[in-house]
């Protein structure tokens, strides 16, 4: 029987050196916007991304910007400095329309529900929100309880996501988590009681971890009816405490089989698997999400926090891509003063089809044709010869106006994305 590659989160590895071939969708993009061929006729969604930096703990798998909380938790300072931060933003986003908010970490849970209040009062006062606007804040099952899930609905968070990663004693102890498998049953069911839309997010490819181990987690989640699952193949990212002392993970044929048995079991029980780690109940994707990989704008706020923005640019349109400064204090000084900006650039033309297509082809159902225009102001064709290359490997299919990854090419989805990768600049 032939294995499939086990799937692994983006961001892809770039190659040491690029063929030839793959400069030709940089050099079509360069020469498109050179001639003027195309251009935006209107900004993306957007979205508002607020990062709260500090957990109980840092996990050893966690490559997030996130910090052991030591101390007081500097929650007014905290909020003030966001605040601070979407001020000197406005002038980027003024009058745009702000269709979802996350509040990810780190541990948002950690603020208080009425600093998450004051938080969405200030936003509101300051952008047009959706009446709709989907509303996520992330929980640990560590540092919740069931005043503050109800606290936290009233103060308008209108989507959960639980950060369980197991049910398992045995792995929750691997992985390092604050939470024991008891805390994470009672947080998922107070998930449940107070939010009609919630997420639970679990990991597999654990230490010592059976396909049979990692689908008892998969229905103990399922026993709580969340309207959305995240499941992520647990993977050792550099700079992190399981890069410097690396668990024993179970084989890649064992993590494949994993994989196999978690997506058919979540399809049996009527969830759409729509992205590579997400499944959702029909009508329940993560909006906030999708509007990342459908390569919408959003401004990101707090500590590392990372935007992408579509504005003006004397008589053009740019893409500009910011990060927040990532230490807590340095972004605490500099958000107040003015200055919370560690960097700031324009994508170039040639860099936008691979960061588009890195987005998009995560979505299993692909893409509409025409938003690869709409989101990069640049034809289809600057990727066309890219596209045939990829249908004949088995990689992609185009049908209808859309374009979408097949079976194989999620399976391996690095290798699809590589066939877009700008070459290396001298």
């Amino acid at each position: 029987m032939t294995r499939r590659k086990a799937a692994r989160a983006i961001p892809i590895q770039p190659l040491a050196a690029q063929p030839a071939k793959l400069t030709e969708s940089a050099e079509s993009a360069e020469s498109a916007m050179a001639s003027g061929a195309s251009g935006f006729r209107a900004p993306p969604p957007l979205s508002l991304y607020v990062h709260i930096p500090w957990c109980v703990r840092k996990c050893p798998y966690c490559d997030f910007n996130s910090h052991a909380l030591r101390g007081r938790l500097p929650e007014e300072e905290y909020i003030a400095a966001l605040i601070a931060d979407l001020e000197t933003a406005l002038p980027l986003v003024r009058g745009r329309r702000v269709v979802s908010i996350f509040f990810g970490g780190g541990t948002p849970s950690l603020l208080s529900a009425a600093g998450i209040d004051t938080l969405l009062t200030a936003f509101r006062a300051r952008l047009p929100l959706a009446c709709d606007a989907e509303i996520t804040l992330e929980a640990n099952p560590g540092a919740v309880e069931a005043g503050k899930f109800a606290a936290f609905r009233d103060a308008g968070v209108n989507r959960l996501s639980l950060g369980a990663q197991s049910f398992d004693p045995d792995h929750l102890q691997a992985l390092g988590r604050i939470h024991d498998a008891d805390r994470a049953r009672h947080a998922a069911a107070l998930a449940a009681a107070h939010f009609g839309n919630f997420n639970l997010d679990l990991m597999y490819g654990l230490p010592g971890q059976s396909v049979a181990r990692a689908l008892a987690d998969l229905e103990q989640a399922l026993a709580f009816a969340p309207s959305h699952l995240s499941c992520y193949q647990l993977a050792i990212e550099p700079n992190t405490a399981f890069a410097a002392a690396p668990p024993a993970l179970p084989d890649h044929d064992r993590r494949a089989d994993m994989q196999e048995a978690i997506e058919a079991r979540l399809g049996e029980a009527g969830f759409i698997h729509y992205e590579t780690s997400a499944f959702a109940r029909p009508g329940r994707q993560c909006r906030h999400n999708c509007n990342y990989w459908t390569f919408g704008d959003y401004l990101g706020i707090g500590a590392g926090a990372h935007g992408k923005l579509t504005r003006p640019a004397g008589s053009a349109w740019e893409v500009r891509r910011q990060m927040r400064w990532k230490q807590p204090k340095r972004y605490l000084t500099g958000a107040v003063g003015g200055e919370p900006l560690q960097e700031e650039f324009s994508v170039d033309a040639g860099d936008l089809p691979f960061e588009f297509m890195m987005n998009a082809l995560r979505l299993n159902e692909g893409f509409d044709a025409a938003l690869f225009e709409a989101r990069t102001a640049l034809p289809l064709t600057v990727v066309e010869s890219i596209l045939r290359r990829a249908e004949n490997e088995g990689l992609l299919v185009r049908d209808a106006g859309r374009i979408a990854p097949t079976q194989r090419g999620q399976r391996f989805l690095n290798r699809l994305l590589e066939m877009f990768l700008p070459p290396p600049r001298p």
